[in-house]
Order: structure tokens, then sequence, then C-alpha cells
């Protein structure tokens, strides 16, 4: 671990015991600067405030340790997937799961990430899958409401963080956030719960992006199994890709969603069959690596479309 991400916890450590609010709205307290940090187990970590730190999901053994070890005491995931709650109560954390859409943070949602933040034992880890759209969005609100950095510094974070610009929604969230009054967070009836149900569709998206990450990984290992993940293997990932699409497809929500949305699901189902029966016949890696290009566009098309347009042109809060 680095010098300066060991120095930047000690200060996160000795941060647990920030005074209390006071009345009416918080004011932000003085911080240290915003900014990256370096982890050998943490994807993209973002320090945003003494108690918070933004980063991407904690996989495995050494990513729980590599937490424990800075101090942290709060797991909180913005991401749709399952917590690992069993790992992290074996390193003694408590993971609270608030999951979040790519389309900005709910003002409810981002209400009981205020009140987390605020109340929850520190030091906090807020994360996404990535560490880089949702979870620095939700990190910048919550302070925001928490009084904990002043709504000036907001747009900071995700710009430190790599948020791209195309998730208008998150950055809109951001540019949004407020104080939130001290009466408001004392009232809210927030419970916390390690893991979330999501909706049928939701579920069925994650399971998608699980898989295409594995297919990348397979990508940049030459369309081979990759050395460091041997289950791996590529015409099952494709297999597993095109089975939930047509799953998906065959779904009720799926049937009530707009035609547009269906025939992008279908079109998302033929790209997925290209590239399984392509591996199978043994094309190569070129031909492979343009096959999921076709797929991940398919995908883009979509989240342009739908997931990712701003809460507030969904005329929704």
């Amino acid at each position: 671990m680095s010098t300066k991400l060991r120095f930047a916890f000690v200060i996160l450590a000795g941060c647990v015991g920030c005074g209390s609010q006071p009345a009416g709205q918080p004011v932000a307290k003085p911080a240290a600067k915003i900014e990256k940090l370096t982890a050998q187990h943490l994807p993209n970590p973002v320090r945003v405030h003494a108690k918070v730190i933004s980063g991407g999901l904690p996989e495995g053994d050494a990513a729980f340790a590599e937490l424990k070890e800075l101090g942290v005491v709060t797991v909180i995931s913005v991401d749709g997937a399952k917590p690992d709650v069993e790992r992290a109560k074996k390193y003694g954390l408590r993971y609270v799961h608030l999951p979040h859409g790519y389309d900005g943070v709910p003002e409810e949602r981002a209400r009981e990430l205020a009140k987390a933040v605020r109340d929850l034992p520190g030091p906090v880890y807020i994360h996404c899958h990535h560490g880089k759209h949702r979870s620095p969005a939700a990190s910048a609100v919550a302070c925001v409401g928490a009084g904990l950095i002043p709504q000036e510094d907001a747009l900071s974070v995700l710009k430190i963080a790599g948020t791209s610009e195309a998730y208008r929604g998150l950055y809109q969230s951001a540019e949004d956030a407020r104080p939130l009054d001290k009466a408001l967070l004392d009232a809210l009836q927030a419970e916390f719960p390690a893991t979330a149900k999501l909706p049928a569709l939701a579920e069925a998206m994650i399971e998608i992006e699980h898989v295409h990450d594995r297919l990348k990984a397979i990508e940049q290992a030459g369309w081979k199994t990759p050395a460091d993940q041997p289950a791996l293997v590529p015409t099952h990932e494709a297999l597993l890709l095109r089975e939930h699409f047509t799953e998906l497809l065959r779904t009720k929500v799926l049937m009530e969603k707009p035609e547009k949305f269906q025939q992008l699901t279908k079109e998302g189902e033929a790209a997925s069959l290209a590239l399984e029966e392509g591996l199978k016949q043994g094309i190569d890696a070129e031909t492979a690596t343009k096959l999921l290009t076709a797929v991940n566009n398919n995908c883009k098309a979509c989240h342009t479309t739908f997931r990712d347009v701003p809460l507030k042109e969904k005329g929704m809060k």
C-alpha cells in the first residue's frame, strides 16, 4: 500500500466521531482535498471527505482485507448486484445496499444516502461496479446532503472519478444536490438493508453486464481462457450472454416495455448469437472482437434511449 493511501486513511480512521450537526441545514465541514487514491485491490478509489470514499466493487478476500486494513467500517453498495455480505462480515464490515441507476439519484435515495453517511459508523466506502459513474454521483449527493462537503464541490467528485458526461442524469443529480435539513434527516425512517430486492429486469441487466465483463477479459486474452481466470471458456460465456437475452425476451415485463426496447433486445440476442456461433466455428480474434463490438453497440443504443435518460426527463424525482 502506498504511503499516500495509508496517510489518507489514517485521517479517515480519525473521523469516525465527527461532531454533531448544527440545527437547521448542516454546514459543510472543512475537508481534505477531493482526490484519487492509490489502492492495490479497490477499483478507482476517490476520497470525497474524511469519512467517505467512492470506489468500485471490492472483490475477494484481498479487497475486503484492504478495506479492513484501511479502517473502513461501513460499505454501501449503490450497484444492483447482490453484495457479498458474508465476506464483509468475515472482516467485521457492515454492508448496506442502496442501489440506484445511471439515470440519476432519486430524491428519496439521496436522502437515505445522506442519512447513511451522516449517521452510520465511518469511514464509509461507497461503491458501484467499476467505481466510475454511480458511486461518485452517490457519494457527492450524500456528502452534500449531509453537509460534509459544500455544494460547489459536488461536480468535482464526478470529474476526478472520471464519470462519463454521457451519464447526464448522474451529473444533474450532483449539480442539483443541496444540504438537507437536519430535522428532515432525523425524522427519515431508513432501514439500511444488507441486500435490497431488485425488479426482475434490473437483475437480468446485471447478469448481462457481468457476462459481458467476462467476455471483455477473454477478448483481452486473445479470445482464449485468461490465465488468471481458468474457469472462463469463450464459447460458454458467449452462450450465457445469448441465453440471458433469450430468457429476457420471454418475460412478461419485457412485453410491457416500448416496442423500441423490445426491438433492441431482439437485436441484442441476434448479435450475441452471432458471437456464440462464430466462436464455436473457430473464428479469428479480429472477427470475434467485431462481433462483440456489435453487442456493445446494441447495449449502448438501448442505454442511451432508455437507461441513461435523466430522471427529470422521465418525469421522475
